[in-house]
């Protein structure tokens, strides 16, 4: 994996052929997760409590989760590396309405696929105990929010 500098990383033209890198987005990854676990901590009196993005199970802290990007951080940064910085596609990646927490087990299996190929799978529905109606409601919420991130523009 080739090294960005900051000057290349500020560049009003990123290099729309640049390699997927994940230094800006696994920064900004870690800030969201800590917000998100001190806001579940406080919701569970203590104990972090959350709901598993993909099933609506609940989930507590000790239990075999993960933080998870909704729509994967490699999928956008493809997307957008044309026009945007790796710190802009940070930002835009780790919105908080695009970062869930689910079983690890789930999110192993789902890897970097897009959601809709990886539950089109045979039995993934059924093994993971995953609700479609959810996953749907997330999916928007995740696209309407990276949305927002680009619209507020850099």
């Amino acid at each position: 994996m080739g090294h960005i500098t900051k000057s290349e990383n500020q560049m009003s033209h990123p290099d729309p052929n640049r390699p997927y890198w994940r230094t800006e987005i696994d920064r900004e990854f870690a800030k969201v997760k800590s917000k998100m676990h001190q806001e579940a901590t406080n919701r569970g009196g203590g104990r972090a409590i959350f709901q598993d993005s993909y099933t609506g199970k609940v989930l507590f802290g000790g239990d075999p989760y993960d933080y998870e990007h909704i729509r994967s951080s490699e999928e956008i940064f493809m997307k957008y590396r044309d026009r945007l910085t790796n710190d802009q596609i940070a930002k835009v990646v780790n919105c908080p309405e695009n970062v869930g927490v689910t079983l690890r087990s789930i999110n192993i299996s789902k890897g970097k696929k897009r959601m809709e190929d990886w539950i089109r799978q045979p039995s993934v529905v059924s093994d993971y105990g995953i609700d479609l109606e959810l996953v749907k409601k997330v999916l928007e919420k995740a696209d309407r929010g990276m949305e927002r991130v680009m619209g507020k523009g850099f």
